[in-house]
């Protein structure tokens, strides 16, 4: 299966924004290399956007990030269970 968006940083991007919503059923047409994959791509974006500094009064940018940083750790934690599964079923 391609990744949506036509790579994996372009998908982990998307998951970052709220375009492209992480599920099972989507992860289930994905072999177990395309989800690492995307999990490497996913924490390097949100390697960056910890890294990035926004000024300390600027309440809507850093609400913005916080989103981001959420969404990103939840499509993790979803990766990681649905690899992990995926071992146990082996």
């Amino acid at each position: 299966m391609a990744f949506l968006g036509g790579s994996a940083y372009a998908m982990a991007r998307d998951v970052g924004e709220g375009f492209v919503l992480l599920n099972p059923t989507l992860m289930k047409r994905m072999t177990p290399d395309e989800l690492r994959q995307l999990r490497f791509e996913i924490d390097r974006i949100l390697t960056g956007i910890r890294a990035e500094q926004y000024p300390l009064d600027d309440q809507s940018a850093m609400k913005t990030r916080n989103r981001k940083v959420t969404r990103l750790n939840n499509a993790v934690t979803l990766i990681n269970n649905h690899l992990q599964s995926i071992r146990q079923h082996l």
